[in-house]
């Protein structure tokens, strides 16, 4: 199972590097940005399973990144940091979508214990993502269909796995090796040849022409990225 992926959006280094070795400690993923026009692009380019994201950042605040966001990413929880006494800030930042604050200074132990919460609340919830839709093609995780034009199509288990992993990380560019290890695990000594392989089965399933791919993309020197 993949680590819960958390983006940092904080402009004081210190914190940053405080943050992000608790978390890691913690066993979660970290991504870092000092500014929010760098977290709001960090956020739709890698989606992260929840943002921590500070009120006053420089070239766009916190809260212009939370109501963008959450226009466009409505499912990622945010926990908004907040300065003593910025008691506007707290309540305009839960209007525009903001799933909980915390306040300046904080224990990184209350921090922890919110970050917990709010992902175990989403991940209680329905989840937009148990289905995708792309060209004529419809993919419901939830019960492992796949359709194309209304009429079915058959995937293996682990083209599935890997028409999964795709869609769940729409836009981002996956190597051929954290393929491997992320669907099918260095233990069963796979070769980037099997991820190869697999690609192309899946672009002639899905793909209007196959040898012009328009969602499942080459990176060449890199692997490959799903564009839906």
């Amino acid at each position: 199972m993949c680590p819960v992926k958390i983006l940092i959006v904080e402009d004081e280094p210190n914190m940053v590097a405080g943050l992000r070795d608790n978390f890691e400690f913690e066993g979660f993923q970290v991504l870092t940005a000092l500014d929010g026009v760098e977290g709001l692009e960090r956020a739709l380019k890698d989606s992260p399973d929840l943002v921590v994201l500070d009120v006053m950042m420089p070239r766009m605040s916190g809260l212009d990144v939370c109501k963008q966001l959450k226009a466009k990413r409505p499912s990622i929880p945010i926990i908004m940091l907040t300065a003593r006494g910025q008691e506007v800030d707290k309540v305009v930042g839960l209007e525009l979508g903001a799933d909980d604050y915390v306040t300046k200074p904080f224990s990184i132990r209350e921090l922890l214990a919110r970050v917990k919460a709010v992902l175990r609340r989403a991940q209680a919830l329905p989840k937009e993502q148990d289905r995708y839709t792309f060209g004529d093609v419809d993919v419901n995780l939830r019960s492992y269909q796949v359709t194309r034009g209304g009429n079915p199509v058959e995937f293996s288990s682990k083209e599935f796995e890997l028409l999964k992993h795709f869609l769940c990380h729409s836009g981002e560019t996956l190597s051929r090796e954290r393929l491997l290890d992320e669907v099918w695990g260095y233990e069963n000594f796979p070769t980037t040849r099997t991820v190869d392989a697999h690609i192309v089965r899946i672009r002639q399933k899905l793909e209007p022409v196959p040898e012009q791919p328009r969602f499942f993309l080459t990176v060449h020197g890199v692997g490959y990225k799903f564009v839906g």
